[in-house]
């Protein structure tokens, strides 16, 4: 079986960027989403960008984008695509043959019955992220430290690639990777000591455990 690896999410700066790196994260995801408080300007992420080695993986999160949002956060060096909103299939698709990039499609999971949706994406997405759904009315569609049943994704058979999300740290990730098999994790608020304020120690703690796995 492959080693465990991981994506540190939400980054916005350099020392934190530079403590995923550091720890070993196979991906760093930037969030280009102005509701989000880990939200990036372009500009700001392509600096951040600039300093990544190429073996990791560079992954810009999206929420119900505008072309013209994903063509200016592109071009600051993304590697793939991560969408986190309502976008169909169709959508999915269309993004995905514009830029030619890896493209990941998040599906918000409460219930058994969630899963199904990721099946609808077979063929238009490359990987699917599973995070916990968020409350109606909430602002964001992710990054608030919520998870779900990890036991949902026992025996389910995954029509894509597919990585897990939602409420996880360094204290978890080790029963959720053996719960679900999960190979990929994704951690933004479990290692943040305020929403949108990474900790570098967490990160460390938190790729320790997954590098112990």
């Amino acid at each position: 079986m492959p080693r465990l690896t991981a994506k540190i999410c939400g980054l916005s700066t350099a020392d934190t960027l530079a403590a995923a790196i550091k720890g070993g994260a196979s991906h760093v995801g930037f969030v280009f989403f102005p509701k989000s408080p880990r939200n990036l300007h372009p500009e700001q992420a392509a600096a951040l960008i600039a300093g990544a080695p190429d073996p990791v993986m560079k992954v810009g999160v999206f929420v119900d984008p505008d072309d013209a949002l994903l063509d200016r956060a592109v071009a600051t060096g993304l590697d793939a695509i991560q969408l986190h909103g309502a976008e169909p299939p169709e959508r999915v698709a269309a993004i995905r043959a514009r830029h030619g990039l890896e493209l990941w499609k998040a599906v918000p999971v409460r219930t058994r019955a969630d899963l199904a949706a990721a099946a609808s994406y077979r063929g238009a997405a490359d990987r699917i992220l599973y995070d916990a759904k968020t409350p109606k009315g909430a602002d964001l569609p992710g990054g608030m430290g919520l998870r779900f049943d990890w036991k949902l994704l026992d025996g389910f058979r995954h029509p894509l690639p597919w990585a897990l999300s939602g409420g996880l740290d360094a204290g978890n990730v080790a029963e959720a990777a053996g719960i679900t098999g999960a190979r990929l994790v994704d951690v933004s608020s479990g290692v943040e000591n305020a929403p949108g304020v990474k900790d570098v120690d967490k990160i460390a703690a938190f790729l320790q455990s997954v590098a112990r796995i």
